[in-house]
């Protein structure tokens, strides 16, 4: 069964970092099919700054002009894509580097309004929801023995290019591809709790709450809304784990997260 891994751009922020993200790839790669999804945070942040753009967020998701558009592409279709490609080949892996606009993996409509957690009416900009997509070039992949290592740019039916939440694109893709597991890999220990201590399992009920009462903010709230919609289209196996350093991501600390706690375990 297949496995959607989500990286976080924190875990590749610097050379030794893809490194090691590369090499948790080809060891999880060698138990399943493995598509991999990548955001780029905190280089586009650096990118952003070097062209004196300054960056905004809601709900942890990014506010994206046309300038600010044009950096994320090239920071994630450009550097990041090819760097995590050939450093996971390098490590063995056979990667292939895609972007949502490839064979239409991506489509997606642009969020007309963003509404947040607290209610307020948002224009996000340049900003993709993911819609259905062709999964066809994946299988294709998947089927022939390849990685493929998408970076989460989405295209609209214009051919336009849209800014997409790597969490979102993410989850969009494990419920197409009926994967049997998501792991979302960033740099905290999983969901935290008000005193900052993670907490091992979730149930829908309780992402929900931790949203509304504002436990839940920023980013979090971008990679709890992903994963609620996986596990309602059927992806049983859900984590947001700390993948600082992780040899085995889908054994690293961090939080599971199903329909009701309890209900079941990664396999």
């Amino acid at each position: 069964m297949t496995t959607v891994l989500k990286l976080g751009g924190e875990l590749l922020d610097s050379a030794a970092a893809v490194q090691s993200a590369a090499s948790a790839i080809v060891r999880l790669a060698a138990r399943g099919p493995l598509v991999v999804v990548h955001g780029g945070g905190r280089a586009i942040d650096a990118e952003l700054a070097a062209r004196s753009i300054a960056p905004r967020f809601v709900d942890g998701l990014r506010v994206t002009d046309e300038a600010t558009l044009d950096s994320v592409v090239a920071v994630l279709a450009g550097r990041t894509n090819t760097a995590l490609v050939a450093a996971t080949g390098a490590a063995g892996g056979r990667a292939v580097g895609l972007t949502g606009a490839d064979a239409s993996i991506g489509m997606s409509r642009k969020v007309a309004t963003f509404i947040t957690a607290a209610g307020a009416r948002v224009d996000l900009g340049l900003v993709g929801q993911p819609a259905e997509g062709s999964m066809a070039l994946l299988h294709d992949l998947l089927g022939l023995g390849y990685i493929p290592v998408v970076a989460s740019i989405g295209i609209d039916s214009d051919g336009g290019l849209l800014n997409v939440n790597a969490d979102t694109f993410a989850a969009h893709l494990a419920a197409r591809l009926n994967a049997a597991e998501l792991v979302i890999a960033g740099a905290t220990p999983g969901v935290l709790d008000a005193n900052g201590n993670s907490i091992p399992e979730l149930s829908l009920a309780q992402v929900d709450s931790m949203i509304a009462s504002g436990t839940a903010h920023s980013g979090m709230i971008a990679k709890l809304e992903a994963c609620r919609r996986a596990v309602a289209a059927g992806v049983s196996g859900i984590s947001i784990v700390n993948g600082r350093g992780a040899a085995d991501y889908r054994a690293a600390a961090g939080t599971r997260i199903f329909q009701v706690c309890g209900a079941g375990s990664l396999p």
